[in-house]
């Protein structure tokens, strides 16, 4: 059965294999960093190659901040590796061939059996702060780095 996620509550803990080769569990940043896990439906596709080169390049307004962002797609490791390569981005994409963590979350597709555009933010604390369920890929970078500031207003500001 599918579990209910709002804002404010924990995120449900997972671990999936990512493009360079690590193995992410959500609960490795608890107590360390802010997470922003995104759900994108294909690699190499015009909007989430913009979503993704967009997270790309503002990586390090992130990091100040203490965020971490994850990729998470039903597409296999080898479409991963070829589209991190290919883009150079320097944030983990997490093959999610089972679906289940796109499920757990909501953002599967059921029509389509691959991730929707979806995005949550979760605190250090592993709570989740904003989930975004219908991403517009223009200006989604900037939209969470708002939210993030929110999080952790006494960091220097750009």
């Amino acid at each position: 059965m599918e579990k209910h996620l709002a804002e404010g509550v924990p995120a449900p803990d997972f671990s999936l294999p990512a493009h360079d080769g690590r193995t992410i569990r959500l609960s490795d940043y608890k107590g360390k960093n802010h997470v922003i896990l995104y759900f994108y439906p294909k690699d190499d596709t015009p909007g989430c190659t913009k979503e993704a080169c967009a997270f790309r390049d503002d990586y390090n307004k992130f990091k100040p901040f203490g965020v971490e962002i994850l990729g998470v797609s039903t597409d296999p490791i080898a479409s991963h590796q070829a589209f991190a390569r290919k883009y150079d981005l320097n944030f983990p994409l997490l093959a999610d061939e089972k679906k289940e963590v796109a499920r757990l979350y909501g953002a599967l597709n059921p029509e389509k059996g691959y991730a929707r555009r979806m995005t949550y933010l979760i605190d250090k604390d592993g709570i989740i702060r904003r989930i975004m369920p219908n991403v517009t890929v223009d200006g989604h970078s900037e939209e969470l780095f708002t939210a993030v500031k929110a999080l952790a207003p006494s960091l220097p500001m750009e």
